[in-house]
């Protein structure tokens, strides 16, 4: 079985990298998922669905499409790592 795990959290460590080299190495059975954490991509998400001529509808349209995704992916992981930092204490699934 392939247990999948749900990276998510602060953004500004590489500690989803570190995880991920650590199971790697240790051969464990999972796949890593996680929020969108490129800022320009996550802006972009809902540009697909057409474009919006003012900036408030375009981040609005966006955050609908990564809120249905992270909703997915959090209903369909087996386990979810949520990672706070000393800085920013707010979790962005």
């Amino acid at each position: 079985m392939i247990w999948t795990v749900y990276l998510s959290g602060e953004i500004h460590t590489d500690w989803r990298q570190q995880i991920e080299q650590g199971a790697e190495a240790a051969g464990l059975p999972v796949e890593f998922t996680a929020p969108v954490t490129d800022h320009p991509a996550s802006d972009a998400a809902g540009d697909m669905l057409g474009a919006q001529e003012q900036p408030f509808w375009r981040d609005h349209q966006s955050s609908k499409v990564n809120a249905i995704r992270t909703k997915t992916l959090l209903e369909t992981c087996d386990l979810a790592v949520i990672r706070f930092g000393d800085k920013y204490k707010q979790w962005n699934a």
